[in-house]
């Protein structure tokens, strides 16, 4: 069966800013889906929209979190991406986290939240320590809210400490990371096709 995925870039930056390491991330799994047959329909930029603070799937008037979840459930693959700020995923990421809090109380009469079935993996880039932290607090949110995590669920990379070397400024994608993306495509491509042909049955 067909299956999709979108990405979400959680950088700081919007789009008129600077170019971002997490977008160059995205597109090394993006790239390592469409070789599986996986097409990634658009990567949002969360830093371009009016995500307000809150709880639920719509926060009121100048939200723009309904018409982003919308698209985020549509397809089968969620590519989470976010860079490393203090050691941990950034504001903008939590942000979008909080606002999936909402499927907790959104579930169908079998219990199953608007997410079941549909898998995320992460895409995380920074200077510093921090992506296993960072990805520990992706999984845990993610699945919390109805995520499937695969396994080998995460492609990062990590520059030298305080270093000024960015991944966007590298002139060669490393073998390594080359190697976790097309793991992690293939293991999550997977995953996201059984479950579409054998959904979870719920309570």
């Amino acid at each position: 069966m067909p299956i999709t995925a979108i990405a979400i870039n959680c950088t700081l930056k919007s789009s008129e800013g600077p170019k971002s390491s997490t977008s160059r991330m995205i597109r090394v799994l993006a790239d390592q889906f469409d070789q599986r047959g996986v097409a990634t329909a658009e990567t949002l930029r969360m830093a371009d929209y009016n995500i307000l603070p809150g709880v639920t799937s719509d926060e009121g008037e100048g939200d723009d979190w309904p018409m982003l979840r919308e698209k985020l459930l549509a397809h089968d693959i969620l590519i989470f991406g976010g860079p490393i700020w203090m050691g941990q995923i950034s504001s903008v990421a939590k942000r979008v986290l909080e606002r999936m809090d909402a499927f907790l109380s959104e579930t169908d009469q079998q219990g199953r939240m608007p997410s079941y079935g549909k898998v995320a993996v992460a895409a995380i880039v920074g200077n510093e320590d921090g992506a296993h932290y960072s990805s520990a607090q992706l999984y845990q949110a993610l699945n919390d809210v109805g995520w499937t995590i695969p396994a080998n669920a995460v492609c990062y990379w990590n520059g030298a400490a305080m270093g000024s070397t960015d991944f966007k400024q590298l002139d060669t994608i490393p073998d390594k990371v080359t190697e976790t993306a097309k793991l992690v495509a293939g293991n999550a491509a997977h995953v996201a096709r059984v479950l579409k042909e054998d959904p979870y049955p719920g309570s």
